[in-house]
């Protein structure tokens, strides 16, 4: 940040359960102008002189107080903002849903290093995808329910995170790389706006290995972004997108707070907000 040494700056601190002694450790390193207490496992540092030296050392020792440290310019408010846009797949919900269908095909080893490799942003999403999805040829299709029945939880916080922002009026999409089958689901099931994501191929019951359709990739979800906000005449400014992997990057680019959460390095150096330690709801302390 361009002579971040200028200005004074606020930061959030915020952890789990019973964290409060360890947050009040923390913010007594920063010299700050005042404490708030947002809530019980957050507190506001206002007014810190800031220098590079002092952000590496609240965060490195945030980290290992498992604690997430957030600065922030001024204080920040949820009516700021008209939409939120998520990833899915261990963003929204915890898991990777093609390493779990992969695994009903004894192919979880297999396609989840694909996985881990496209989120790394070591590989171009629609070919890794198309790689995964050819893997599954064959699968009968009963194995999409028993993912979503048996294995796809919500991420800590998400339905607190959710209940607050549309109870504040905010628009919700959901727009992932993965598939419609739990896009679909998870819509109606969370009362969600908008959803984007790709299609299986399914032929007499059974997966045929191909996606229909153009496949969401990092283009099309900064697209889909860009699509919404101007559906409801907005700019994506007016946005908070979160996301986790590297197909995630330019959807978070144009938002006015980007949130990586417990996410790959390569998104976490780029992002507004990184959540390494609380749940999604985590945003609503920054926006108090």
């Amino acid at each position: 940040m361009n002579n971040a040494k200028d200005f004074t700056m606020n930061l959030v601190l915020q952890g789990l359960d019973d964290c409060m002694p360890r947050l009040e450790r923390i913010a007594a390193l920063t010299a700050p102008q005042g404490v708030t207490r947002i809530s019980s496992t957050a507190l506001r540092c206002e007014g810190i002189a800031f220098s590079p030296a002092l952000r590496q050392t609240i965060e490195v020792a945030a980290h290992a107080a498992q604690l997430d440290a957030t600065y922030m310019m001024g204080i920040r408010h949820l009516n700021e903002f008209r939409l939120v846009a998520m990833d899915m797949d261990s963003t929204l919900i915890t898991i990777e849903c093609i390493d779990e269908i992969a695994d009903m095909q004894g192919l979880k080893p297999q396609v989840a290093a694909i996985t881990e490799a496209a989120m790394r942003g070591e590989l171009d999403f629609a070919e890794s995808l198309r790689r995964r999805v050819a893997l599954l040829e064959g699968l009968d299709a009963a194995a999409l329910e028993r993912v979503y029945e048996e294995r796809l939880r919500l991420s800590p916080g998400a339905e607190r995170m959710l209940a607050a922002v549309q109870a504040a009026g905010l628009k919700t999409l959901l727009v992932s790389g993965g598939f419609t089958y739990f896009t679909d689901r998870l819509k109606t099931r969370l009362g969600l706006d908008y959803t984007l994501a790709n299609q299986l191929e399914i032929v007499d019951g059974k997966l045929t290995g191909k996606v229909l359709g153009d496949i969401v990739d990092a283009e099309g979800k900064r697209a889909a972004v860009e699509h919404v906000c101007a559906g409801l005449g907005i700019s994506p400014l007016e946005a908070i997108v979160m996301g986790d992997g590297a197909n995630d990057l330019k959807m978070m680019a144009i938002a006015g707070m980007s949130v990586a959460f417990r996410a790959k390095p390569v998104v976490r150096e780029q992002a507004t907000v990184a959540l390494n330690f609380v749940g999604l709801d985590g945003i609503l302390n920054l926006l108090a």
